[in-house]
């Protein structure tokens, strides 16, 4: 029998993260929600792109690098039909990948802004 290695929840989340930079994701935000009463997952991955193509894209290749690097299949996936708001479910991370009208009018990061909030930078703007 197979013995799968888990995988630490901070690896999944620097590969994700690497993922969206590599794509181009905008204003990449990691919520640590370890802390937060009642969250619904320990981190979410919130960024956001100028277009549906953009935003599927991304979303696209986050699942590719967490199946391809990490043998990390999403456990559940919605908004691809649009790609206005598309999530990706890794049971305790979370990624949402938006276009920025639909990021500013759901203010996640507002939502949930008991978590520690973390922003990266991504290296491809200048």
């Amino acid at each position: 029998m197979e013995v799968i290695q888990e995988v630490d929840k901070e690896t999944i989340v620097e590969y994700i993260i690497d993922g969206l930079k590599e794509k181009k994701g905008q204003d990449i935000v990691c919520i640590d929600l370890t802390s937060v009463d009642n969250a619904v997952c320990s981190y979410f991955i919130i960024c956001h792109g100028d277009s549906s193509t953009q935003v599927s894209g991304m979303a696209q290749w986050v699942e590719y690098v967490m199946e391809e690097k990490l043998d990390q299949k999403v456990w559940h996936k919605q908004g691809n039909e649009n790609s206005q708001w598309v999530i990706l479910d890794y049971v305790d991370v979370v990624v949402h990948v938006f276009q920025k009208e639909y990021r500013d009018f759901y203010n996640l990061e507002g939502l949930w802004a008991d978590g520690k909030i973390r922003h990266y930078k991504n290296e491809y703007f200048k």
